[in-house]
């Protein structure tokens, strides 16, 4: 398990730290990307997805601090990787989290062979630009399959 500490944050890869009931909050209250998503969705995404990092509050782990930010890298960590669900909660937004954060993700140790290392963005293109993402190369290669607002009622 990674644990990185750095100005009275921690980020862990352990899943037993992660504070589900935040990430769901989140997630489906506050996320334009999932909005309405139910909490089983979430908890299978986290158990199936190898690579989750919870940031916190402090310096000790998940057993004296609280969650303040997340993502999740879904990979076979060796071909491929997808980074989705990040976030930094907006009380703890300008601090460098979310940049620290994408330094400790691009630079973990599982990832660095990986071919292709995807996102998708509505409006954070210039933090990822920061970290050796940029726009698709040739779009055309790339098909989708998409359920439009598949959490939606």
């Amino acid at each position: 398990m990674g644990f990185w500490v750095n100005n009275g944050f921690s980020i862990s890869t352990n899943k037993e730290y992660l504070d589900l009931p935040l990430i769901h909050n989140f997630l489906s209250q506050e996320a334009y990307w999932s909005k309405g998503i139910p909490k089983e969705t979430v908890e299978k995404a986290i158990e199936n997805s190898p690579l989750c990092f919870g940031v916190y509050k402090g310096e000790g782990g998940k057993d004296v601090n609280e969650q303040v930010g997340f993502a999740r890298v879904i990979s076979d960590l060796a071909t491929f990787a997808y980074l989705s669900d990040v976030f930094i909660l907006p009380d703890y937004r300008k601090l460098g989290l979310s940049k620290w954060l994408m330094g400790i993700i691009t630079n973990h140790s599982e990832l660095q062979g990986v071919r292709r290392f995807m996102l998708a963005t509505n409006d954070a293109h210039s933090l990822y630009k920061q970290y050796g993402f940029e726009q698709i190369d040739h779009p055309e290669l790339f098909m989708q399959k998409v359920h439009k607002n598949p959490y939606q009622q």
